[in-house]
């Protein structure tokens, strides 16, 4: 997870020395990871994710697209914890909780999962927010994730690099780094979709709805 607009370098600098350390096992350990849904991801969370995918998104969103992110970071295990320091569930850096506290001060602790899940769907909302419409919602999903993983300053080259603002989703993923395209994978695959081609939706609420 990437810090809050407000101290970006910082947290990028720490984030890169994990993805140094740790890429090679996190792709190894990547495949087959079980849906969102799966007996193996305990259901003890789920009213975290439910309560702040609501609150921060709205009650059309599907919530398990956190929870699959939260299985990405760190196997919804609440005690882990990265070689740059990132903690819990949602693999918040403590400079970011910090940042991200001060605007919510009923966050109190990160290393209790309700406060590290809501931190970290915080984060994805605005990250969310960067990307605004008429660009797709279903886009602005994928490049919420991407910069929370990467940083919006890297996913807003890889759209200068795909050559135009407005350009599409499938044509920003390219350009983004090797382990961000992987981390998306991952999400995408716990969630049972492709992070190259968003599934068709009428809006929103048809890609995130709640799955029955």
């Amino acid at each position: 997870m990437q810090a809050p607009p407000t101290s970006p370098q910082a947290h990028r600098r720490a984030r890169l020395g994990a993805w140094v350390l740790g890429i090679a096992a996190s792709v190894a350990v990547a495949a087959g990871l079980p849906g969102v849904e799966h007996e193996k991801w305990s259901d003890e969370f789920d009213p975290h994710f439910r309560k702040y995918s609501k609150r921060y998104f709205g009650p059309h969103f599907d919530w398990h697209w956190f929870k699959a992110q939260g299985i990405v970071e760190s196997r919804l295990n609440p005690k882990a914890k990265s070689p740059a320091g990132a903690v819990g569930i949602m693999q918040v850096l403590p400079s970011t909780f910090e940042e991200i506290a001060k605007v919510n001060p009923s966050f109190v602790l990160i290393d209790e999962p309700e406060w590290n899940i809501a931190a970290g769907i915080y984060y994805d909302r605005t990250m969310y927010r960067k990307w605004p419409t008429p660009r797709p919602s279903e886009d602005r999903l994928f490049l919420a994730f991407a910069s929370y993983n990467a940083g919006y300053g890297r996913v807003l080259r890889a759209l200068k690099s795909a050559g135009a603002d407005t350009a599409p989703w499938s044509k920003i993923r390219p350009m983004l780094p090797s382990e961000t395209r992987a981390y998306l994978d991952r999400i995408s695959t716990v969630m049972g979709t492709e992070a190259d081609r968003p599934p068709p939706a009428r809006g929103i609420e048809a890609i995130l709805k709640r799955r029955s």
